[in-house]
């Protein structure tokens, strides 16, 4: 059993900055060898991805956040951070963060932190 905890969500200008952390609990020794990611959904819309990153510190982002997120870890921390900068008001949604586990689950969320971007 695992647990994912995000934090550090809220109302922020536009042009602001923003950083979300999510934190790994309960059964698990390590994240290392896992992938970790942030997803947002916002009304109306479906839940997608906004950046990953894997075990090696590859990452990836969506091309709306491109030059605008930075995903990072650590792993001794079991922890991963999403750095928002320039945020607009389509940024507006709830993040939750994401682990790939093993079987039989593979797939781990968290239970989500608001992000609201107006002035």
């Amino acid at each position: 059993q695992v647990q994912l905890v995000e934090s550090g969500g809220g109302l922020v200008q536009p042009g602001g900055s923003l950083r979300l952390s999510c934190v790994a609990s309960g059964v698990i020794n390590s994240i290392n060898l896992h992938t970790m990611a942030w997803y947002r959904q916002a009304p109306g819309k479906q839940r997608e991805l906004v950046a990953a990153i894997t075990r090696s510190s590859t990452t990836n982002y969506a091309d709306s956040v491109q030059g605008r997120a930075t995903i990072s870890r650590d792993d001794a921390k079991k922890m991963v951070y999403l750095q928002m900068n320039s945020l607009k008001p389509e940024d507006s949604a709830v993040y939750y963060c994401y682990m790939n586990g093993e079987w039989p689950i593979y797939d781990y969320w968290g239970q989500g932190t608001q992000v609201t971007v107006s002035s």
